[in-house]
């Protein structure tokens, strides 16, 4: 009965297909996973399965008359899934509840909800009648973020875990743009693998098995599908995404993921850095979302960080058309100083053959006793280069 639901042949167009068996086998290794909620100060490590939690915060909302259409796996966890040979790994477990939010009432009921869920999972020692909604927030939550506006109703809460992999529920009533890129814009329909998870009387065996539905929300899914198993870039309408896919598309770069058209992403670069100074016109906004996402993206990963960002500098110098010369220079300037402070805290020289140093004199070598000396007049420019591995560092001594 639920193992087998029905769906017609226009529900499986071009944007749905099915789970494979070995698939299912995957998406059941990760809803089953021990993943630790990390607590702050003396608060105790939470040790939560994603089908757990899932469950829970589903029955606490339902309980507390919140309308729960479906539930999702999103973004780089499905990827997962769905292509694991290429490499792909994920960091994030994005959960997406759509539900119904007509009004700000609803918004603080949902945050309630998961709050007190998450005092289900306190080990039994400990005493909870004198553990409030806030006092577990500021234990274990590592962000909150509410949007309500005409076209976005959501919220999202991030459950914190010291290896990056933070569990991410999010509340989704309306979004208009929920994918940057084609390889992140599949969505996993949960719901029946989770009424298998519920019956005690039903296991998982290839013979007898939920039908699991994945949705490309960038439209075309065997074309997304084929972006994710040779690795290529591609997206539309990049001003439409908070930041332009940026820092996203540079992370891609960076991990040998090629555009899938070359022409055309050369006119994307210019709508991605015109919506990123759009949204952080400040260089001191800038740099704190370039830092954060190093923090929340290269987890493990700290020698790839300055190949990151000299990749992200060169898509900047080379696409940036919105900015004045004098507000592009600092925003370069910028991300080179953080590629030489990464290089400083992984206490690496890089290879000479591909450093340029350029050596600015004291104010006294000017005097003409000090003849035989170059003296450069003026900052002289930076220089860029496609290629990380050929980077050219600016060193004032």
């Amino acid at each position: 009965h639920i193992l087998f639901p029905k769906f017609t042949s226009e529900y499986f167009n071009h944007r749905f297909s099915s789970l494979t068996w070995d698939q299912i086998k995957i998406l059941d290794q990760v809803l089953t996973e021990v993943i630790p909620i990390h607590g702050r100060g003396n608060f105790p490590t939470l040790e939560v399965k994603p089908k757990d939690i899932i469950h829970v915060v589903k029955e606490q909302l339902i309980e507390k008359q919140i309308t729960v259409r479906d539930i999702r796996l999103n973004g780089s966890t499905a990827s997962h899934i769905l292509v694991k040979q290429n490499g792909t790994s994920y960091k994030d477990l994005d959960i997406i509840f759509g539900v119904e939010l007509p009004s700000e009432q609803e918004f603080q009921v949902v945050k309630e909800a998961v709050l007190n869920c998450l005092l289900d999972f306190l080990p039994k020692c400990v005493n909870k009648e004198k553990i409030t909604a806030q006092t577990m927030k500021d234990a274990y939550v590592q962000k909150m973020v509410k949007v309500s506006t005409d076209h976005d109703r959501w919220s999202l809460i991030s459950l914190s875990n010291n290896s990056g992999k933070n569990v991410e529920l999010k509340f989704v009533n309306s979004l208009r743009r929920q994918f940057e890129f084609s390889v992140d814009s599949f969505q996993i329909i949960l719901d029946s693998m989770l009424n298998v998870y519920s019956d005690t009387e039903c296991e998982l065996t290839e013979d007898l098995h939920p039908t699991i539905i994945a949705e490309s929300m960038y439209g075309d899914f065997n074309e997304a599908m084929d972006h994710l198993k040779y690795k290529l870039i591609s997206t539309r309408n990049p001003e439409e995404i908070r930041g332009g896919g940026l820092l996203k598309y540079s992370n891609l770069l960076v991990r040998d993921f090629k555009p899938a058209d070359e022409a055309e992403i050369k006119s994307l670069e210019r709508y991605m850095c015109s919506r990123f100074f759009i949204d952080f016109p400040d260089v001191a906004e800038q740099q704190r979302k370039i830092e954060s996402y190093l923090r929340n993206h290269f987890i493990g990963e700290e020698k790839s960080k300055y190949d990151y960002l000299m990749t992200l500098r060169g898509v900047v110098n080379e696409s940036t058309v919105c900015l004045m010369g004098h507000e592009r220079r600092q925003t370069l300037n910028m991300i080179t100083i953080l590629a030489l402070k990464v290089l400083g805290e992984q206490n690496i020289i890089p290879n000479a053959a591909n450093v340029t140093c350029y050596y600015q004199p004291a104010p006294y070598i000017s005097d003409r006793n000090f003849s035989n000396y170059y003296v450069a007049h003026g900052q002289p420019p930076f220089h860029s280069y496609n290629s990380a591995k050929k980077s050219i560092l600016q060193c004032r001594l």
